[in-house]
């Protein structure tokens, strides 16, 4: 059998954090091949968040620069993870919540033909400019997901009307629940409380 080869493309804490325990889980399913790749969008807190949970990257982007701007990044980090989805050729694509990193990583999936998941799917405010621009980046992830892992059943009812096919939708839960408990087990495991 055929492992499904899938690609998980971050570059933030909040992502690393969230996206984690996905990660970890995908590693030990032998039905997967994990790839991680990240843009290291915050490089510093990012690289803490790894080593907390043992991730190590497949490819590290590095594309974070001093003076740059949100276009700037953007438009680097959409090239880069072009080049890097064109050479890897996953079968899936999963981003998370509503960086530019996430919103490059579907968007370059989109144009290469490859399914791009969603996780932390459906979350609305209604407002474009509140979180800016994060609001935006949430609504066009959604438009270029195939499949959309809701945290709850209110942001499925968000996907729903805004016209998401409910056979795409899966609620999951919040992953930094998972993330919580993994770090939790990790640090009281390596330092005992007295």
């Amino acid at each position: 059998m055929k492992k499904a080869k899938i690609a998980v493309i971050f570059g933030t804490r909040p992502e690393a954090i969230k996206l984690a325990p996905v990660i970890l889980e995908l590693k030990k399913d032998k039905r997967f091949r994990c790839r991680v790749c990240v843009t290291a969008q915050h490089r510093e807190m990012l690289d803490q968040i790894l080593e907390v949970f043992g991730i190590r990257p497949d490819a590290d982007l590095d594309l974070m620069r001093p003076g740059q701007t949100l276009s700037g990044f953007f438009s680097t980090a959409l090239n880069a993870i072009d080049g890097y989805l064109a050479d890897d050729k996953p079968d899936l694509v999963l981003a998370q919540g509503d960086t530019s990193t996430a919103l490059a990583a579907a968007l370059a999936a989109f144009h290469l033909h490859i399914p791009v998941g969603h996780v932390e799917a459906g979350l609305r405010t209604g407002d474009m400019s509140q979180p800016w621009p994060e609001e935006a980046n949430r609504v066009l992830i959604s438009r270029l997901s195939s499949i959309h892992f809701a945290p709850t059943q209110g942001n499925r009812r968000n996907l729903l009307r805004e016209g998401v096919p409910p056979a795409s939708i899966r609620v999951t839960g919040n992953t930094v629940i998972d993330a919580l408990r993994i770090a939790l087990s990790r640090t009281s495991a390596a330092t005992p409380i007295e």
